[in-house]
């Protein structure tokens, strides 16, 4: 392949990427003129029109979908071997950027980086705390942090926080107005803070299981939240009963700021885990983070 040929790719991928021949080339340093100059001539020497351009947007064609289904793992691939270089270094570098939730960014992952980083000055990480279900290959991402239950199976998966239980809560001001429930049933009598799921978009069927019992019950309440911290602090409030995993609830609990019911009924279930795609090659620095919350997630 020709460099020009190898540039020219690279330039349909910055916009099909960022939809948009401005962001584009802001991004490669360029002209807007001369990105679309070079667009056009790939799409000349392919003879297929790649890019459906509007006044207003720009969106790849099926044509432009494919040429990218063959271009993202190529350019990941040169990009991980070009990061993977930094072993010839004598100290590990490089920028870790990791997808994740708000929880496990504060309990897990920068308990973990407060010794690495200190560690390995030459490393940095990025931190992106977002509640939905990235796609870590297309945004760029080397690795996210989610419950097994939501990741692909095609992804590598490892385990760094323990097995988990949810919790029912509710503070005593709550209990002095309404007696506890005693199997998910009496949830129905009960004002409930409904959580909104950011994957789906629906709310969150609160999970049950007492040995072959298994309820999924739809709770009512008059809030709907979508963190994990604004649910606990309405719960704290006495507006209502929440379901949480046990860990976000426990400092809380222990303090009697919350009292736990149905406890019997919640069985554990598979823990956070680290994953990122099987055919990435990975930089020293990134394999120093995973050796970092394995030895975290031993000690617990």
């Amino acid at each position: 392949m020709r460099r020009e040929e190898l540039a020219d790719l690279l330039a349909f991928a910055a916009v099909a990427e960022e939809r948009s021949f401005t962001r584009a080339a802001t991004r490669l340093g360029t002209s807007q003129s001369a990105l679309s100059h070079t667009v056009k001539r790939l799409e000349a020497r392919l003879g297929l029109r790649l890019l459906a351009r509007t006044t207003r947007s720009v969106a790849a064609t099926e044509a432009g979908e494919r040429l990218m289904e063959t271009l993202r793992p190529a350019f990941d691939d040169i990009g991980a071997r070009l990061s993977a270089l930094t072993a010839l270094r004598e100290k590990p570098a490089g920028t870790i950027r990791i997808t994740t939730g708000g929880y496990t960014a504060q309990m897990v992952l920068l308990p973990a980086l407060a010794k690495l980083l200190a560690r390995y000055p030459d490393i940095a990480v990025e931190l992106d705390i977002n509640y939905g279900l990235a796609d870590i290959v297309a945004e760029k991402f080397d690795a996210g942090v989610r419950l097994g239950e939501q990741i692909a199976k095609d992804m590598v998966a490892i385990p760094i926080t323990p097995p988990m239980r949810m919790a029912v809560v509710g503070a005593p001001s709550y209990f002095a107005r309404r007696a506890a429930p005693k199997t998910p049933h009496d949830l129905a009598d009960h004002s409930c803070i409904n959580q909104r799921l950011p994957t789906r978009g629906g709310l969150y069927a609160w999970e049950f299981e007492k040995g072959k019992r298994k309820l999924n019950v739809r709770v009512e309440g008059q809030l709907v939240l979508n963190t994990s911290d604004t649910i606990v602090t309405a719960a704290l409030l006495g507006m209502g009963l929440a379901c949480l995993p046990s860990q976000i609830v426990e400092k809380e609990i222990a303090k009697g700021r919350l009292v736990r019911v149905l406890g019997d009924w919640c069985p554990e279930f598979p823990g956070y885990y680290l994953y990122f795609p099987s055919r990435r090659q990975h930089s020293p620095a990134f394999r120093l983070l995973i050796d970092a919350l394995r030895l975290r997630r031993a000690a617990k």
